[in-house]
């Protein structure tokens, strides 16, 4: 059984530090992508998610490692990040050749759905920045390792995996200097279908995401992931995720940790979706040879996307705070929950919100 053992934050500069695309993401509200004459512009980033939530809802302190191309919308993207008070030290410009032919910045349509329409997300990412890197690029030894620098937690995934060949290095070359230095890892498996559609689909995905999980300590996923980007079946689960008995994940998750010993943690949130403004929203995780569990109850949805990711970053800091597995799953599922009650990807919720949320469902107004 694999133990996760955290630095304390007196060693580190950064609490977490996140490896990932951020993209600049257009809403058009409560109208559709193809019939809409106007989009409201935030950021957002699987990874990128993770570590604002933390500095936004939990008081972190939390780094990217990312690339943009140098033009105005890249500066907006800049902007955008700046806001949200993650630290851009590590954030590498790419100059513009003037029209992105050979590299640009990445876009996200996204609209949210509502009752039986569910969301949509189009992105328009090829030939970005961030797909562009390769190892070398960044000196991961001064970062986690340098004098006053280190990071008591990396959080990667499958979405920054998927982006080129190059990048499944660049995260292999992240996550062996964090291990080095005794940094926590993070990973998760976010498969997007049509980021590897045209580059060998599952397949393709399983081979990159089953060659780093030995490197990780901590692996994220939701009801679709862990079949499609690794592999692993859940007997008992229909294709459309209906329904989905806990004990499914359970024995899925002892089959992952007997392939790979070195995981010390497993969650996944529970997501029943018989529409898209009402989902039932729980989570499961093991940890340390135990199971855990947050039933789902149901949940009213204002904008799903980056759910997971809010869920991933409360999940986070219950273990860097030592509040204990248990506590930890509360929190993401709640933090999860309150960011899904927003618009955009990243959390607009404050913690003593989430202290509320875990406490029960109560809404009542606050004067």
């Amino acid at each position: 059984m694999s133990v996760l053992t955290i630095k304390s934050a007196a060693e580190c500069r950064w609490d977490l530090v996140s490896l990932g695309e951020v993209m600049l993401r257009l809403d058009p509200g409560d109208q559709r992508i193809h019939t809409t004459r106007s989009f409201h512009a935030w950021e957002g980033g699987g990874e990128y998610n993770v570590a604002r939530g933390l500095r936004r809802c939990f008081g972190q302190r939390t780094a990217i490692v990312t690339a943009l191309c140098d033009n105005p919308v890249g500066r907006l993207i800049e902007d955008l990040m700046l806001q949200g008070g993650v630290d851009l030290t590590h954030l590498r410009w790419v100059p513009s050749d003037g029209v992105g032919r050979e590299v640009r910045n990445g876009l996200n349509f996204t609209e949210r759905g509502f009752g039986p329409r569910g969301a949509v997300g189009c992105s328009d990412r090829g030939h970005t920045a961030v797909s562009q890197m390769q190892p070398g690029d960044v000196d991961w030894k001064a970062l986690f390792g340098g004098a006053q620098q280190g990071a008591r937690w990396l959080h990667t995934g499958g979405v920054f995996a998927g982006l080129s060949r190059g990048t499944p290095l660049v995260a292999r070359e992240a996550l062996e200097q964090a291990r080095q230095h005794g940094t926590r890892i993070s990973y998760d498996l976010n498969y997007r279908e049509s980021l590897w559609r045209s580059v060998g689909g599952k397949e393709q995905a399983r081979e990159v995401n089953r060659a780093l999980l030995p490197l990780v300590d901590v692996v994220f996923g939701n009801e679709e992931d862990f079949s499609a980007a690794l592999g692993f079946s859940l007997p008992g689960i229909d294709r459309q995720f209906s329904h989905l008995p806990s004990s499914s994940f359970r024995s899925m998750m002892e089959a992952l940790i007997e392939a790979f010993p070195n995981i010390s943690t497993v969650a996944t949130t529970l997501r029943t979706a018989p529409s898209a403004s009402v989902n039932g929203w729980g989570a499961v995780c093991y940890h340390e040879g135990k199971f855990y569990e947050v039933a789902q109850r149901d949940v009213e949805i204002f904008d799903r996307v980056g759910g997971g990711d809010s869920f991933a970053s409360g999940f986070i800091y219950g273990l860097l705070a030592g509040k204990g597995a248990e506590w930890a799953l509360e929190c993401g599922v709640a933090h999860g929950a309150l960011a899904m009650s927003t618009p955009g990807d990243t959390t607009m919720a404050a913690l003593p919100e989430v202290l509320r949320v875990m406490k029960g469902p109560a809404a009542r107004i606050e004067r």
